[in-house]
């Protein structure tokens, strides 16, 4: 039987079909068109731009870091290239492990693990760290050999700060480090982000934090073509990097290695500056650091050593450390008296040992007294009830008020951070200090110590011999600095830092030369004249003697008796010549004692080598670094004899 089909049926069902399927086709080639549109016009652009990127790569090229130099182009801050084994430890599956293997290859010591761990704390795992520094040409041939051995494991060339001179003057040039999170996130927060690509290393003290903009230069771009797998095919372009400025420093570091060596192993500071300018030729802070020991990492080993050392050798004495002043505030203190009028030159008080408040006796440091005693007598031969009663006649405000344009107790401004205020004294600081009632008050006895230096009173070496500097230049007040120019890396032109203008204070004339005739005399016939017997040029000075702890009303000192850390501080202020000053310096040498007995010799000895080109003999040294010489022994050496500066 033959079926019977519905041909115009089956033709409408077969138009239908092809209708739908040309409408799908349709409607992908539509799709496929407007997502060409899409791609092609709308996201050229950005396409185009990632396409690139997988091409190519953009580097980094970190910048030559700018040296530092002495006032004479003395190198005190360089740069070279080696080779570093360094670790990402995203990378690795068992870092142990892989140092442990890795140590069978090259040397890794003790040392340089703890270093590596503790770099590891303080950075991101997918961060490279150097494991060992400084590989020699035949280590680096040793890993090649091996690498494929240590995925996550490279040799790289990088540069590495040196410090050729170590320890020498290392709280004024401070050192570099690896950014840490704190720093890294300061920088991204910056405008100066995109400077730092590529770099692991910033400023972390001294003129090394301070002058980080200028000496960090700018970062330059390679952009190179890639493979599919990232490896490097050919450079595109290049932007070259932009080295560092050259700081070239006040400081001379010769003067430094000198008062460095004066000091010993004893503890304390020195701050010589040029009166008028402000320029600061020594900045010592005794102990000191190597700050090498910084630029790789510091391991733990040296960190805990450095930081929990009772003479607290990361401490910057000179900015940082506070000392009563002692007798050296005497010619300050005398000044105000004049400046006030309450005291002429000529005026005397009666001196029997001692100065009496109420029921409390305020002894003077020589039994039975002075006598009669005038100014002049007053500041040579250092009588505390002199300046007992002058405080007393003062108070505590007017000596405030008086001494505050000098500097004391204000911030100096230098360049270089970390400085702190120190402490000069008022009723106003007290009431603001102190919470209760009965410490707020201020009372009549608190002030009789600040006539001599002590009580609350606490200043930095950098302070004191600023106001030294300031009653040397004859009420010249000019702001201290440590760097004198910065020459650019390309151009080589050198250019002053830009100073302030230096200050004239209203002080009368009269009665600074008054106070300078006295602090002559004291180099002459008084208490530090012992020191500068024989100099061949003419000097003004005054010692000091601080307590460090508190004595008994009824207690005598002694110093054989006392705990060495809670022995008096000996201190010295000082300027040269006389008549035409070029350099003044205050200086404290911790827990020695009289100041004029362990600190007036190393000023003797540094102006010598300043003013006339000598140097101390061998047998010279070794007695003042022992706090036993006052006038020079032996033979001075011409500056031309010593060896120096050392082949670093």
């Amino acid at each position: 039987m033959t079926e019977l089909r519905n041909v115009d049926a089956d033709l409408s069902r077969f138009r239908s079909r092809v209708l739908v399927a040309s409408a799908l086709v349709l409607l992908a080639f539509t799709l496929l068109v407007a997502r060409l549109v899409y791609l092609q016009v709308v996201r050229h652009d950005d396409l185009l731009e990632q396409a690139e990127s997988n091409r190519t790569a953009i580097v980094p090229i970190v910048p030559n870091r700018g040296l530092i130099l002495d006032r004479n182009g003395i190198v005190l801050a360089s740069n070279y290239s080696a080779y570093t084994l360094e670790v990402t430890p995203s990378r690795i599956e068992d870092l142990e492990r892989t140092l442990d293997e890795l140590s069978q290859v090259l040397e890794i010591s003790v040392r340089d693990r703890k270093r590596f761990k503790k770099l590891l704390e303080e950075s991101k795992s997918f961060e490279s760290l150097p494991v060992r520094s400084r590989l020699t040409d035949e280590e680096v041939a040793r890993f090649a050999a091996q690498r494929f051995r240590f995925p996550g494991v490279d040799i790289k060339a990088r540069l590495f700060r040196n410090y050729p001179f170590g320890e020498l003057a290392s709280h004024v040039i401070g050192y570099i480090g690896r950014i840490n999170q704190e720093e890294k996130a300061r920088i991204d927060e910056s405008d100066d982000d995109a400077n730092y690509r590529g770099t692991s290393y910033i400023g972390k003290l001294g003129v090394e934090q301070s002058f980080e903009a200028q000496l960090h230069g700018t970062t330059g771009v390679d952009s190179v073509e890639t493979s599919a797998g990232g490896r490097a095919m050919r450079r595109l372009s290049s932007q070259s990097a932009t080295p560092g400025d050259t700081v070239v420093l006040s400081i001379d570091i010769k003067l430094q290695k000198l008062v460095e060596d004066l000091f010993g192993e004893r503890r304390g500071a020195l701050v010589a500056i040029e009166p008028g300018t402000g320029e600061i030729l020594a900045f010592v802070s005794k102990p000191t650091f190597d700050p090498n020991l910084f630029v790789d990492g510091i391991d733990s080993d040296s960190w805990q050593e450095l930081n929990e050392s009772p003479d607290k050798p990361l401490l910057n004495r000179a900015l940082r450390g506070t000392y009563p002043p002692g007798s050296t505030y005497k010619p300050f203190m005398a000044l105000a008296a004049l400046q006030t009028g309450r005291r002429t030159p000529q005026q005397t008080i009666f001196d029997p040992g001692f100065f009496l408040l109420g029921n409390h006796r305020f002894r003077d440091d020589k039994e039975g007294g002075h006598g009669t005693v005038d100014m002049y007598r007053s500041i040579v031969q250092s009588c505390d009830t002199y300046y007992y009663v002058l405080a007393n006649d003062l108070g505590v405000d007017t000596i405030h008020d008086q001494l505050q344009p000098l500097g004391f107790g204000e911030l100096t401004g230098i360049d270089i951070q970390g400085e702190v205020r120190g402490l000069l004294p008022s009723q106003n600081w007290k009431r603001n200090a102190y919470k209760r009632p009965e410490q707020k008050k201020w009372y009549a006895g608190e002030t009789i110590s600040l006539g001599i230096g002590q009580g609350y009173n606490n200043f930095t070496m950098l302070q004191l011999a600023h106001a030294t500097a300031t009653l040397a230049g004859d009420g010249v007040k000019a702001k201290p600095h440590l760097v004198r120019e910065l020459v650019d890396a390309v151009t080589r032109v050198a250019t002053p830092v830009e100073l302030e203008p230096p200050q004239q204070l209203a002080l009368t004339p009269a009665n600074i030369a008054v106070i300078k005739a006295a602090m002559v005399g004291v180099n002459i016939e008084g208490t530090s004249s012992s020191s500068f017997r024989g100099a061949t040029y003419t000097s003004a000075g005054k010692t000091g003697t601080a307590q460090v702890i508190q004595i008994k009303q009824n207690e005598k000192y002694s110093a054989s008796r006392t705990d060495e850390l809670h022995r008096d501080h000996a201190l010295f202020i000082a300027y040269a010549p006389a008549e035409a000053p070029k350099l003044a310096l205050a200086m404290v040498v911790e827990n020695a004692g009289f100041g004029a007995a362990s600190a007036a010799p190393i000023a003797r000895r540094v102006f010598d080598y300043f003013l006339t080109g000598q140097y101390p003999s061998l047998e010279d040294m070794a007695a003042v670094q022992k706090g036993q010489a006052t006038t020079p022994i032996g033979k001075p050496r011409p500056v031309s004899e010593v060896a120096w500066p050392p082949v670093p």
